[in-house]
């Protein structure tokens, strides 16, 4: 039971909440990841060709769609468990963004397409059943995973992730009108309005500041298509609409209701997708490890116990081979929710239970997945460049938790060097067999996790 036993029942995991109160405090997480939550099947999709504006625009909803009930379902699952899956902590599941760098390698090497998609979830079906089976081995493993290897595996998650936003944020890198001023000054509105409900609000408005920019985002797209023109001539004199229009007919067409579809995706098992993937999943799974620490630590003043982690572990495994069997990406734990727990510290299972069935209700509405499909890249680069980046300094912060050694920082030094210099300059790597390419190269979010753990194995330990 919780230790916080002279303040209310929100700061209890298990105290009774009343539905009153819980609701509220619920939204509040969910409005923290909701866009967190969507936000790699834009990116996917996008790299994939199975966006908005194709001929497979639907499955896009769908897999939106999916996306939503798959975070609250999982998410219940990590609250109250099912025997050993699930840890009982306080922790919100949802899309994962580490795997969007491994997963464009892979639909850039499989040259995209719905075979590219769904070879991403076969890859995802077998590593979270490899994920769960890590999951119970914690105890014996949990030695390796220090927070100068967690912290650069997810310092080298965000740094592999800002050039992504970046291209979002320039109206998407295949876009006819890529860098235009338009894009960029919708961008930076919607960036500008994040920091500054981030930073000059408190409460439900700053936690939620994501969302509003995004909001905002929408409207100025919207006036701009009523003043601007809408589209434009290319090199070869053939017109095209232009990246930051909204298109409201995809909404209109939506039903309001459906139920969410199995496998809207044919699951296909490539090689070329499911040795990165798999070894991607060890990473993820070094990152739930310190996100339940981090939301223990912060939201319950207490170190988590093996049985936590690894039930939460077997979850995030489980949860993501689940995901894949309704076309979503890997599940994982969402760092912007322990960071919401670390501040407020309500623990609330209840209170965070309604939030997941907020999610599971918006999933079975299709029109608010078209809503939400039809964002413009450069209003989805504005909140992304912000996500993105606040990766890149958790990471920091967990790395200096402690004073750093010499030989923790040969670990980040290496580890870094190698894994993002691959991930920017993967041309290195060419005259090496395409399976180490599509492993090594693209994200170098793998090479830099895995320099890092066996540097943290084979460095001795320096004295006290």
């Amino acid at each position: 039971m919780s230790q916080l036993e002279n303040k209310g029942p929100e700061y209890d995991f298990y105290g009774k909440l009343s539905l009153k109160k819980a609701i509220p405090l619920g939204l509040q997480h969910v409005l923290a990841m909701f866009v967190g939550n969507l936000t790699p099947i834009l990116i996917i999709t996008g790299a994939c060709g199975i966006g908005s504006g194709t001929e497979f625009a639907d499955v896009q909803i769908t897999l939106l769609q999916n996306a939503m009930l798959i975070a609250g379902i999982v998410t219940l699952i990590q609250l109250f468990a099912i025997g050993p899956v699930g840890g009982k902590v306080p922790i919100i599941m949802g899309t994962s963004s580490g795997f969007i760098g491994v997963c464009n390698s892979v639909a850039s090497v499989m040259g995209g397409g719905v075979l590219a998609y769904g070879a991403i979830m076969g890859a995802s079906l077998i590593g979270g059943l490899f994920e769960g089976v890590l999951g119970f081995m914690i105890k014996p493993l949990r030695k390796f995973f220090p927070p100068v290897v967690t912290g650069t595996v997810v310092l080298s998650i965000g740094l592999s992730l800002i050039s992504v936003g970046v291209g979002s944020f320039g109206g998407g890198s295949a876009a006819k009108d890529y860098g235009s001023a338009e894009n960029l000054i919708l961008g930076a509105i919607v960036l500008i309005v994040i920091i500054a409900l981030k930073h000059g609000t408190k409460g439900m408005t700053s936690a939620s500041s994501v969302l509003i920019g995004i909001i905002v985002g929408y409207v100025v797209a919207a006036i701009m298509a009523a003043v601007l023109p809408t589209t434009g001539i290319d090199a070869e004199g053939v017109e095209y609409t232009k990246a930051w229009v909204l298109n409201w007919s995809k909404v209109a067409d939506a039903s309001w209701f459906a139920v969410p579809k199995l496998m809207p995706v044919k699951i296909v098992f490539d090689a070329r997708a499911i040795l990165p993937v798999l070894i991607m999943f060890v990473v993820t799974a070094v990152e739930t490890v310190g996100d339940i620490s981090g939301v223990i630590e912060g939201g319950m003043d207490r170190e988590a116990t093996d049985t936590e982690l690894s039930g939460g572990v077997v979850c995030d495994g489980i949860g993501s081979s689940l995901a894949a069997l309704f076309g979503v990406l890997p599940n994982t734990s969402f760092s912007q929710n322990v960071g919401l727990v670390t501040m407020t510290k309500i623990v609330n299972r209840f209170a965070l239970a309604t939030g997941a069935v907020f999610l599971i209700l918006c999933g079975l509405f299709p029109k608010l997945s078209a809503l939400i499909s039809i964002m413009p890249q450069s209003v989805l680069g504005g909140a992304a460049v912000m996500m993105f980046s606040s990766i890149v300094v958790s990471g920091i912060q967990l790395i200096t938790r402690e004073k750093m050694t010499a030989r923790d920082i040969t670990i980040v030094s290496v580890a870094l060097g190698l894994g993002y210099g691959f991930g920017s300059n993967s041309g290195v790597l060419a005259g090496l067999p395409q399976s180490v390419q599509l492993i090594f190269g693209g994200s170098g979010i793998v090479p830099a996790a895995l320099v890092a753990m066996v540097l943290n194995i084979v460095l001795p330990k320096e004295e006290a």
